[in-house]
């Protein structure tokens, strides 16, 4: 695999939509909970990690946390300090597609609205093939047929000094052969770019701006923001991720390219389970386009727990929400291997997930 192609890869954030309003927690809500600790610990122990992090919050509180592995590769830095911020990848598409249809509630976009209409530089100047077709819906659902820019092997995981504005990652998936038609589907981050220019356009914000506005001030997100510089580090205490160079050594990604792909958000355990929380108490989104959200993964604990992951070079997040909102265990781990060869780290996850939030099963 090459390193552009890992820059891109990304897990499909998804989360499970609930209009329950949340009773207060109990005793013996936090009594039913595994040892997160204990998972965590057997997470930082899978071939390719790092350091992993984890914290389980019940109706807004936390409930417990873990740590385990190191700061620094080769067991130094100590360990990861609980509640440290990291990368999100692209949980950061949830929070654009909130944003995207609240926009829709607002009456400043339409779920058909063609692609050609908001942007109508993206068939003037065929930045996009059949840009008359595709509407804002099928960009929300990947089913746009769009390519993903890093197929185009146009982007290195360690440049740290070209800055692409979006519509240079656009003109890149133009040279990619398209895979299919519009309707579908096809996960492609370069949907989410477009949409991301959309916000900006309807707004007359950049991106940051609108998702501080609209989520992060509103939901107490204080230690959540958007990276956008070219060589962007994370801020205050965090673990460091490693990516394998031609040489199979791993180099320090600490710092990465924050303008090839948009997935940007940097968050802690706390700032995300309360994306979370209220995302699936309905109170971010009008009812009636909850629907339009990309779709949960409802594959925990009997199908009441959904899963929303993100993955970067050195880093792989997931966050498991219980269908009420009322609980989330929000887990980070910092990786030494390239993301393919870590699909083993996903497992190790979402094992640790049913340890914790369903050990009776």
């Amino acid at each position: 695999m090459s390193r552009a192609r890992a820059a891109g890869l990304t897990g499909l954030a998804s989360a499970m939509l609930a209009l329950s309003i949340p009773a207060p927690a109990t005793a013996a809500d936090q009594a039913r909970l595994g040892d997160v600790q204990q998972a965590i610990a057997n997470v930082a122990k899978t071939t390719g990690v790092v350091g992993a992090i984890g914290e389980v919050y019940v109706d807004g509180k936390r409930a417990d946390r873990g740590t385990a592995g190191s700061r620094l590769l080769g067991g130094k830095g100590g360990r990861i300090p609980p509640g440290s911020r990291y990368r999100v990848g692209s949980q950061t598409k949830l929070m654009e597609a909130v944003i995207v249809l609240q926009l829709v509630g607002e009456g400043k976009l339409g779920l058909e609205d063609k692609l050609s209409d908001v942007l109508p530089e993206m068939a003037e100047h065929d930045y996009v093939d059949r840009a008359g077709e595709i509407t804002v819906q099928q960009l929300l659902r990947h089913t746009s047929g769009i390519p993903d820019f890093m197929e185009s092997g146009k982007f290195d995981v360690f440049d740290f000094t070209t800055s692409y504005k979006p519509i240079d990652l656009v003109k890149a998936a133009r040279t990619v052969p398209r895979q299919g038609d519009p309707g579908q589907y096809l996960y492609s981050t370069t949907n989410y770019v477009l949409l991301g220019m959309m916000i900006e356009k309807v707004t007359g914000h950049d991106r940051a701006a609108e998702l501080k506005r609209r989520l992060f001030a509103p939901l107490g997100m204080k230690h959540t923001y958007l990276a956008t510089k070219v060589s962007d580090q994370i801020k205050g205490p965090h673990g460091h991720g490693y990516y394998p160079d031609d040489q199979g050594v791993p180099r320090d990604v600490d710092r990465i390219n924050a303008t090839i792909g948009g997935q940007g958000v940097i968050s802690t355990p706390h700032d995300v389970s309360a994306f979370y929380r209220a995302l699936n108490q309905g109170k971010l989104v009008p009812s009636d386009l909850q629907r339009q959200l990309p779709r949960p993964f409802p594959d925990l604990c009997g199908g009441t727990v959904s899963s929303a992951s993100g993955s970067m070079p050195g880093i792989t997040s997931v966050t498991f929400s219980s269908a009420d909102g009322r609980t989330q265990f929000a887990v980070a781990t910092t990786l030494k291997v390239d993301n393919e060869k870590a699909m083993a780290v996903g497992d190790a996850m979402k094992k640790a997930a049913a340890t914790v939030l369903c050990p009776s099963r």
